[in-house]
């Protein structure tokens, strides 16, 4: 079992950049696929971006080129870098750990971490 802890969020302005981190406890990290996931309010939650043990990552077309996926196992971090954020970035994100890798149905969730994005 693994468990996260999400950082980094916070209130900015449009076009302004953040990255967020997911530390992870135990010594089997990187035998973990992890993602990264969003709700905004009154929306269901959003799948992003997911990289697998040895860093291939996917993601979703709306977040091509404004966001990339990264992990460090040394650090048993995984990160989540967002640039030119816009006001529709609104929500809480969360981080994701899967046994299985390419990671698919995610049974450990951190506790999620709120993003704001002022227009």
């Amino acid at each position: 079992q693994v468990q996260l802890v999400e950082s980094g969020g916070g209130l900015v302005q449009a076009g302004d950049s953040l990255r967020l981190s997911c530390t992870a406890s135990g010594r089997t990290f990187s035998t973990y696929g992890m993602g990264w996931f969003r709700q905004a309010p009154g929306k269901e939650r959003e799948f992003l971006a997911s990289i697998t043990r040895i860093g291939l990552t996917y993601l979703v077309n709306s977040i091509k080129g404004r966001f990339t996926i990264s992990r460090d196992n040394t650090k048993n971090t995984v990160y989540l870098q967002m640039n030119n954020l816009k006001p529709e970035d609104t929500a809480v994100y969360y981080c994701a750990a899967d046994p299985a890798d390419p990671p698919r149905s995610y049974p450990y969730w951190g506790q999620g971490t709120q993003v704001t994005v002022s227009s």
